[in-house]
């Protein structure tokens, strides 16, 4: 058996190329868009991909299941539950697919999503215990997939929970403590609000180490596991749609293309979005008035879509040397509206001083003092629900970023404004958001949360 994980750190996502080196057959269970890496590797070890296998209609990402499609000819397979826009192999619980020796046996474990299934693989066809099981966004090592993301049409979070609690409890738990347990989905993924860095583990870790693998009622289950979940993405719901349609394919190049002063400019003045990926402290230097500042390393695409809408025309400012990065990583989650790329920004910037802005930035000292005066800022906190309840500066207003957009009107206008996070990667995107969207007087906290207090919380004791 050949049995590949790859993991995207940037989306926290894991996807599978499965093979038998006998028979040359292959499968590849919850592709990415990009897919050229799975068809190298598989033509480098003599396989052929004849079939791609997606757990669910994935809401943080856009599959790979229509690119794989047309480069291989492979089907496209989901649970029975599945509906979609092209052509689909409906896999139903226990349906054994034969690579030869290697065989896949399909487990339905609905929760997540309804259609939702996981796959059992044996190495060897008259194995009692299966190798490993791919979980999907069922089980995480940790954890287990939320039941409350909008993505699932006409089920509530409360049916899907009781789905889950079926499939976790009662079909994945019944696995032997020897099989170990491969998810599509890791730490920083908000699909759920407990996920390991661990890239696998095995159904018995988990039976001991997992919150909601433990014995428990379905009410308790519900409970816990909705319970402190982070704010999704506003893409989540576009995504998991865009992976029914038969959409077009990914075309990176024709995005990735460079745009003079001129024509970048007149996009801006049309609509365009300025996504500017460099990082915070460059942008706070020198960026067009009006950008988005989310930086280019780290969880970029995801949090471009907390702040830009799906559809949106987008032009690029990005590091140098990085423009086909960022544009691939934008269409990973379906953003294929990037027009292109700023060719040279610090000639820019230079050649249109009037078009140039300058970020504020203040330290927890500065903060500190601002505080302690006569009109002091409104805070903005936008960590998420989990993290404030371990701790937040004293009378500020939380509105994680995946809310902000929506919840722009609670941000006064009136009055100055300090954005924090926990460390100060989001706070960075949130104030360049509301300066965006007309707040004149926005800074955000170097440092965040984690450098409050540490420099102003021992001082308080």
């Amino acid at each position: 058996m050949i049995f590949t994980q790859y993991y995207l750190d940037c989306l926290s996502q894991a996807s599978y190329l499965i093979g038998d080196e006998t028979t040359g057959r292959a499968v590849v269970v919850d592709p990415r868009r990009d897919v050229s890496e799975y068809v190298t590797d598989a033509e480098a070890q003599g396989l052929r991909i004849e079939g791609v296998i997606n757990t669910h209609f994935h809401a943080d990402f856009v599959a790979g299941h229509l690119e794989l499609a047309a480069r291989t000819g492979a089907w496209i397979g989901y649970g029975s539950r599945a509906e979609a826009e092209y052509p689909i192999r409906k896999l139903a619980e226990g349906e054994r697919i034969e690579l030869g020796e290697v065989v896949l046996e399909i487990l339905e474990t609905p929760g997540h999503t309804p259609e939702s299934i996981s796959v059992l693989v044996y190495e060897h066809a008259r194995d009692a215990v299966p190798y490993g099981v791919l979980t999907g966004d069922a089980l995480f090592i940790g954890d287990v997939g939320r039941p409350d993301l909008l993505a699932s049409f006409g089920v509530t979070a409360d049916e899907l929970g009781r789905m889950l609690y079926d499939s976790v409890q009662r079909k994945l738990m019944a696995l032997d403590d020897a099989v170990r347990v491969f998810p599509a989905h890791g730490a920083g993924s908000a699909c759920g609000k407990n996920l390991s860095t661990d890239r696998w583990s095995t159904i018995g870790q988990q039976r001991v180490g997992n919150y909601a693998c433990a014995p428990m009622s379905e009410d308790e289950f519900l409970a816990i596991v909705t319970e402190g979940q982070p704010s999704a993405p506003g893409y989540f719901a576009f995504d998991a749609e865009l992976n029914r349609k038969n959409r077009g394919l990914l075309d990176a190049d024709a995005h990735a293309r460079p745009l003079a002063a001129a024509e970048f400019l007149a996009a801006r003045a049309a609509g365009a979005v300025v996504v500017d990926a460099r990082d915070a402290q460059e942008f706070a230097l020198a960026h067009l008035r009006g950008s988005l500042n989310v930086a280019a390393d780290g969880r970029f695409a995801e949090r471009v879509g907390m702040v830009v809408k799906p559809g949106s025309e987008i032009i690029v400012v990005a590091p140098q040397g990085r423009e086909d990065e960022v544009v691939t990583r934008l269409a990973r989650i379906g953003f294929d509206t990037v027009t292109g790329y700023l060719r040279d920004p610090e000639a820019v910037f230079l050649a249109t001083p009037d078009e140039v802005a300058h970020s504020s930035r203040v330290t927890v000292g500065e903060l500190s003092e601002v505080l302690g005066g006569a009109e002091p800022p409104v805070l903005i906190d936008v960590r998420n629900a989990g993290e404030v309840a371990e701790g937040a500066i004293e009378h500020s207003i939380n509105i994680p970023l995946a809310e902000l957009a929506a919840r722009l009107a609670e941000v006064p206008a009136d009055r100055p404004v300090v954005v924090y996070c926990a460390g100060g990667a989001r706070s960075a995107i949130a104030a360049s958001l509301l300066t965006h969207h007309g707040r004149a007087t926005v800074s955000d906290l170097l440092g965040g949360y984690g450098a409050w207090q540490r420099a102003v919380m021992p001082a308080e004791a």
